[in-house]
């Protein structure tokens, strides 16, 4: 009788194994996976969009001139967009990313070229400048609770005006050619300026910082719910303003950087860089860790949208196209972005 039932119980553990493995592999191979294909759907659909627009003009977009120019020329808007993550994971908006990087460059070519302030002092002032506008975004919405979205805008209006002001309303050029020459003045390795290798530097080390670091896990968990975050004994406030100060002071590196590759500032092309910066933003959320605000998903949209929009420019689109382009991604993107982080709500609940 033993036996029988020994026998009885593995014909019925082999009836149950058999659905199990057909099943695992109608599926396929784990990276094959819904989970696997969300993560690198970005980076796959880029990889796509440089094999198309490369077989279409082999002679034009498929050179290493055009591919330098497309990695080179992006540090500024890369480094905005990594720092705008900062105060994204903590659940807030900073709308005057724009404005802080113009203040920052303004500050800096003002006291070098025209009051003859050395470059060091100069570089430390726009740091100051930064870190003092973080500050005030910080007071607005955390001490005198205006919203994050409303208090940035007005911020950013007001830190826009400051640089008119400051500028009178001109292009500031003639800064010290040190600053030049160490972001676009050399081609350090594979033909790419060194601006190309600070943007991926200050990328990599929010990306450690969101997501390797206490610091990271206090952001995400504020941002994820502040009150359970204040129950938990986070000093929530300390945290959201600190998001600020932090993303005033990555702003005020942007605004270095793009001081040195235009030999000065430029009281008004600054505000060009807020949309693209954004759509890479909530782009790159969908990518690598989907529903969830990441460096590297952020570092592979700022490259996807560029391509497109020199390809399409390419092929003789005209120069407003970049704005259709990154405006609808950033709506797109958005769009996006809320739907995945609702299932993912959905399924965590």
């Amino acid at each position: 009788m033993t036996a029988t039932a020994d026998q009885k119980s593995t014909d019925k553990a082999t009836q149950q194994d058999a659905p199990t493995g057909a099943r695992r592999a109608a599926r396929g191979p784990a990276w094959l996976s819904a989970h696997n294909l969300e993560r690198f759907a970005l980076p796959g659909a880029w990889a796509l969009l440089l094999l198309v627009f490369s077989a279409i003009l082999p002679e034009n977009f498929a050179t290493a001139g055009n591919f330098q120019n497309i990695f080179g020329s992006q540090a500024v808007l890369l480094i905005m967009a990594a720092g705008s993550l900062i105060p994204f994971t903590a659940g807030e908006y900073d709308m005057s990313i724009a404005s802080t990087m113009s203040l920052s460059a303004m500050t800096l070519s003002v006291l070098n070229v025209q009051h003859g302030v050395p470059l060091g002092a100069s570089i430390a002032a726009a740091i100051a400048v930064g870190l003092v506008a973080g500050a005030v975004n910080g007071f607005f919405v955390v001490v005198l609770k205006v919203s994050s979205l409303i208090a940035t805008l007005g911020s950013g209006t007001l830190f826009l005006g400051i640089v008119y002001w400051m500028s009178n309303s001109s292009t500031v050029t003639g800064i010290d050619r040190g600053l030049s020459t160490a972001t676009a003045g050399s081609r350090v390795l594979f033909g790419l300026q060194p601006q190309f290798f600070y943007g991926l530097a200050v990328a990599g080390i929010i990306a450690f910082v969101l997501s390797r670091t206490p610091y990271g896990r206090r952001l995400l968990f504020v941002g994820q719910g502040r009150q359970v975050a204040h129950l938990s004994g986070l000093k929530v406030d300390r945290i959201r303003a600190g998001s600020f100060i932090a993303s005033g002071l990555v702003m005020s590196l942007a605004g270095i950087v793009y001081a040195g590759s235009l030999n000065g500032a430029d009281p008004s092309s600054g505000q060009s860089f807020l949309m693209p910066a954004l759509a890479a933003c909530f782009l790159g959320s969908t990518a690598f860790v989907p529903g969830r605000f990441n460096a590297w998903g952020t570092l592979v949209a700022v490259y996807f949208l560029y391509s497109g929009v020199v390809g399409l420019q390419m092929l003789g689109a005209k120069n407003f196209v970049q704005d259709i382009f990154y405006g609808g991604a950033l709506v797109a993107a958005v769009a996006l972005s809320q739907a995945i982080r609702h299932r993912n709500a959905a399924t965590r609940s």
